[in-house]
């Protein structure tokens, strides 16, 4: 039985065709606590500062926590740009309450060799991040294309740098697998997003975004095995739903699906 009991959250990829309000709303149908934002969703993306207010307000106000805007890509590629647009995402963050900003490295599927520095974007970032009061996620990305596909990558470049206090962990059960890697870092982590891969015949190495279903029976990613060794070991954070599959975003009754993905996982995990 895990140590600690789980805490969950909605990434608002969840359900894209949610507006914020009803990713709130269905937080609270959920009794879930927290919530993830993201730039990514289309129209219900958060955009500006002005909607940022109004949502961090809003979240106060249902006693909601803003975990996380979802995301700033790839971070690992820094330029005037990605400087730009981390500053322009750090503001939309705290202006929402959020508690820090998740940091996606380049996948590079299409050969471009952009050049990748996690040393100087994360010396940049404590920077641009401080100045908000905000924590910085990674997120390593198990695909076969990604530059920064290993936890023990990330971290080795935190503490190099003496930035453990301002940067941690996401521990994505997805991208775990993917990477075949076998090491958590319960205690380094910030953040955990969930999301299950069904297809018996899909090879972990070839897994894409768009096959991340709900956790359920037939779940082959060993979600709550993932989960009972991060709690385990000390994580004490949220664990955030985060599907891309076409067929979770359609549902005709999503609060439903959701619902039967917690119970599996609290039946299995124990918490």
């Amino acid at each position: 039985m895990a140590s600690s009991s789980l805490r969950f959250a909605l990434n608002h990829m969840i359900y894209p065709r949610f507006s914020i309000e009803e990713l709130m709303q269905a937080a609270i149908a959920l009794d879930i606590d927290a919530i993830e934002l993201r730039n990514d969703v289309g129209d219900n993306s958060l955009t500006s500062l002005d909607q940022a207010c109004t949502v961090g307000a809003r979240a106060k106000e249902l006693g909601l926590t803003v975990l996380s805007l979802n995301a700033l890509y790839p971070f690992n590629v820094w330029n005037a740009e990605r400087a730009d647009q981390a500053e322009r995402l750090a503001a939309l963050t705290a202006a929402a309450g959020g508690q820090g900003l998740v940091l996606c490295p380049l996948v590079d599927s299409d050969g471009s060799g952009a050049p990748t520095d996690m040393r100087k974007a994360l010396v940049a970032l404590d920077g641009i991040l401080g100045r908000q009061g905000l924590k910085g996620f990674v997120e390593p990305l198990g695909f076969p294309f990604s530059t920064l596909r290993f936890k023990r990558e990330a971290i080795a470049v935190i503490d190099e740098l003496g930035l453990g206090e301002r940067f941690s962990l996401v521990h994505d059960t997805f991208h775990h697998q993917g990477a075949g890697e076998t090491e958590l870092y319960p205690q380094r982590t910030g953040l955990v997003h969930v999301s299950g891969i069904e297809d018996p015949g899909l090879d972990f190495a070839a897994m894409l975004d768009g096959d991340r279903l709900l956790v359920g029976e037939a779940d082959r990613l060993d979600n709550a095995g993932q989960l009972i060794q991060l709690l385990q070991g000390g994580y004490h954070g949220h664990v955030s739903f985060e599907p891309f599959a076409d067929s979770v975003h359609a549902a005709d009754d999503p609060i439903a699906a959701l619902k039967d993905s917690i119970a599996f996982l609290r039946e299995h995990v124990g918490a």
